[in-house]
């Protein structure tokens, strides 16, 4: 089974609909793109729940599994978010990784600082992975429409000053959707305010998180090492971030939970990229 396949399983928003619009190796040649690019990565993730009052599971922990495979690589890491998401991050900060809050701020002032991060990090690639994408007017939505703009970092600044970006999904409202805009647009099951901020490659999956772990899978593909995170490590990971109060939607006491599925279902994603590589 492909990279593809697996992390197109399990599909309940019909995200897969948007498979026709991408290259057939679509995980492959983002892994490509990134294995080309050494220097320092740039991650941004965190998507802000509303009715929670904060962030929601899936992002961060692929975000950091990505990092963590980026950083076996030789590859310097910075994980960007806003106040929200930062808690998410707290396992990952050293003296060689950064964590960086972005202002929630203005537009005009949002790009200022967008130019100013790019210039002190220099980053080689940024990837976001579940961060919302700001819409064709200026807000920032979530997955039903609601406005969210007042709890977002716009971040999509970064990546409209930056050649070179990957953008993970799930829903068509996150930063690299907008290579599908007008897909997105006629699939009524999927965000009805797609966002319009492209990214350089866009991996399209039915949890973010299962996007993440893809991409990492097709990192150890081409490098020729197991770059994969262990199971245990990422449910650990998963079960931190909900006991901290970060949004597991679908979540219950004795499954977790990660974007209406069970911690499981995750680990199951895992065990499969583990069998096909």
């Amino acid at each position: 089974m492909k990279i593809e396949d697996i992390i197109l399983s399990k599909d309940r928003r019909t995200v897969s609909s948007l498979r026709p619009f991408l290259s057939s190796d679509f995980v492959e040649d983002a892994g490509r793109f990134v294995m080309d690019r050494p220097g320092t990565v740039l991650i941004a993730s965190g998507f802000y729940i509303k009715d929670a009052g904060v962030v929601e599971t899936d992002g961060p922990p692929g975000a950091i599994a990505i990092g963590r495979a980026l950083q076996r690589l030789g590859r310097r890491v910075c994980y960007v978010t806003d106040k929200h998401g930062a808690l998410c991050f707290q396992s990952e900060e050293s003296s060689q990784t950064k964590i960086i809050e972005f202002p929630i701020c203005n537009i005009r002032e949002s790009e200022k600082e967008a130019l100013i991060l790019l210039d002190k990090i220099k980053p080689s690639l940024i990837i976001s992975i579940e961060r919302p994408g700001m819409t064709i007017g200026g807000q920032y939505r979530n997955s039903v429409g609601g406005d969210i703009t007042p709890y977002t970092a716009r971040l999509d600044y970064l990546f409209s000053n930056h050649p070179y970006t990957v953008g993970i999904g799930d829903g068509g409202n996150e930063i690299g959707m907008g290579v599908l805009y007008e897909a997105i647009l006629r699939i009524p099951t999927l965000a009805p305010f797609p966002t319009i901020t492209p990214t350089s490659h866009l991996i399209a999956s039915s949890v973010s998180n299962w996007g993440g772990y893809g991409l990492v899978a097709a990192l150890s593909k081409l490098s020729g090492k197991d770059l994969m995170p262990d199971r245990n490590e990422q449910a650990d990971l998963i079960n931190w971030e909900l006991e901290q109060g970060v949004f597991g939607r679908g979540s219950t006491p004795e499954t977790g939970g990660v974007d209406g599925f069970a911690i499981e279902d995750s680990m199951e994603i895992i065990d499969m990229l583990h069998e096909t590589l």
